[in-house]
């Protein structure tokens, strides 16, 4: 979730939630144009939005989907905040401080608002911004992983990103915060995949805000760049993969570079914005395929990779979502009830980019197994 300026859209299929809401998220909701209050809302630019946002109490995006055991849909987002910090290459407006789970008993069906299931000032070992988590099930306990900045300082004056993990036995939660974050974690955006043979791997990492180009040589730069390495002509910055312990807990192994090839066969440059991997790793597997999805950030669009094993490489294969209303296209991929959803936020309700609210539309899939791209826009 992490940068500034202004320019696209994304998608959904919502309804309106129930639950209790925040001061600050009334007083923001109480301005809301009357636009989006419509049956048939529009964008800025006049067209129609493909999907209505879930929830309207409160504002949340980088949506985590899973189905449980139990059978029910439950969403682990960000929660927006209001904020007057203005918009910046580092994310500073994204000032979210805890994490309020969404749950769906059916789709299209009402979405209930949990409590706070986790707050910045529970953790330890954070000092702010509790931006994109995900989460985890495994023998009667649910996970919960989550990005915050650490005490440090760096030039700007601001901490180094870490992941943590807490703990419930309760999908709502409250969860518990284990008192410091993983060791070898850095950067942001953790998704966790559970492979079918019960192994866990995590997936993580961001550039700019994510300050994934800070860890370059493997050892974080507390006043590295605050945005790529601008190496146009090279490999770019990969995302990052690590198979997790039996635990949940901790990383087994040193994390490593999740490649994604392009046609020929060749790392995808730097410089190509409209392929690279910019943040929001999600993988899944469908019919013996590993499916790489990530956001390409500054050119907004939600793109997919394939490849035969959970570390890859991977070979890009095209864009899942165009750009949707505001800068952030954070997702999540899952089947339920006997369909593919994907799941992303837009700003429809404050046309604020750090405001913004999940969405869910279907997936679907051409018979090789490509995926036909989604306008978040009715044509």
């Amino acid at each position: 979730m992490k940068r500034l300026m202004m320019a696209s859209l994304v998608l959904g299929l919502g309804t309106a939630a129930c639950g209790t809401q925040h001061t600050a998220d009334n007083a923001v909701a109480e301005n809301m144009t009357t636009a989006s209050n419509d049956a048939n809302p529009t964008s800025p630019d006049g067209r129609h939005y493909l999907s209505q946002p879930l929830v309207r109490e409160i504002f949340t995006a980088d949506p985590s989907a899973h189905v449980w055991p139990d059978g029910k849909l439950y969403i682990y987002p960000s929660h927006d905040v209001p904020t007057d910090t203005p918009n910046d290459d580092l994310g500073n407006q994204y000032a979210m401080r805890d994490y309020r789970v969404l749950r769906m008993d059916e789709p299209g069906g009402k979405v209930t608002v949990g409590p706070v299931a986790l707050d910045v000032k529970d953790v330890p070992w954070a000092s702010q911004q509790m931006w994109a988590p995900a989460a985890a099930y495994k023998d009667g306990t649910y996970y919960l992983y989550f990005p915050a900045r650490d005490k440090s300082k760096d030039r700007n004056g601001l901490g180094a990103f870490r992941i943590g993990v807490a703990t419930s036995k309760n999908p709502m939660g409250p969860f518990k915060a284990e008192p410091e974050a993983i060791p070898g974690s850095f950067s942001m955006d953790p998704a966790v995949y559970q492979d079918t043979d019960g192994t866990a791997y995590m997936y993580f990492g961001g550039i700019w805000g994510g300050q994934l180009q800070r860890w370059k040589d493997g050892k974080y730069d507390p006043n590295g760049s605050d945005t790529d390495l601008k190496q146009d002509d090279r490999p770019a910055i990969s995302g990052k993969i690590a198979k997790m312990n039996p635990d949940m807990k901790t990383f087994a192994e040193t994390p490593r570079d999740v490649v994604i090839l392009d046609e020929k066969g060749k790392p995808v440059l730097g410089g190509d914005h409209d392929k690279r991997f910019f943040e929001a790793s999600w993988v899944f597997k469908r019919d013996g395929k590993y499916y790489y999805t990530y956001s390409t950030g500054d050119t907004h669009f939600l793109n997919y990779a394939i490849g035969t094993s959970p570390y890859g490489p991977f070979t890009y294969k095209g864009h899942i979502l165009k750009p949707v209303q505001g800068w952030t296209t954070h997702h999540s991929i899952v089947e339920w009830k006997g369909k593919w959803w994907l799941f992303y936020a837009d700003s429809q309700l404050s046309d604020k980019n750090h405001l913004r609210n999940v969405k869910m539309t279907e997936l679907k899939f051409n018979p090789d197994g490509t995926i036909p791209t989604i306008d978040p826009f009715v044509k």
